[in-house]
């Protein structure tokens, strides 16, 4: 059984910078993908980022594009998410979620994902 546990959320001010976090328990072919994604309250999920774990390669939200950065440490299993000049708008929950390499790269889609932590809680005051 994959899982997934997020860990570095937090409360910052405005412009601030926190990287979170996610260590996975298995490296096999179920767990190629790690994404990032997020909820902000009573909203739906948002996609921020994914990573290929073999190839390294990422793929962007749009929304994430230039303030986010995802990236990972082989060794510890681990997928982390830096986040720069963080806006109140970026509060919300924040997942990472696991899955299968499919259409021969790594889908943004956040229903494609089979496996997910079980979030961590980020507030940006103004």
């Amino acid at each position: 059984q994959v899982q997934l546990v997020e860990s570095g959320g937090g409360s910052v001010q405005a412009g601030g910078s926190l990287r979170l976090s996610c260590a996975v328990s298995s490296n096999t072919s179920s767990t190629r993908c790690v994404g990032w994604f997020r909820q902000p309250s009573g909203n739906a999920r948002l996609s921020l980022a994914t990573i290929d774990t073999t190839l390294g390669r990422k793929n962007y939200a749009a929304s994430a594009e230039g303030r986010f950065t995802i990236s990972q440490d082989t060794a510890k299993n681990t997928v982390y998410l830096e986040m720069n000049n963080l806006k109140p708008e970026d509060t919300a929950m924040y997942y990472c979620a696991a899955n299968a390499l499919t259409w021969g790269y790594c889908s943004l889609g956040y229903y494609e994902y089979a496996n997910w932590g079980q979030g961590t809680q980020v507030t940006v005051a103004s």
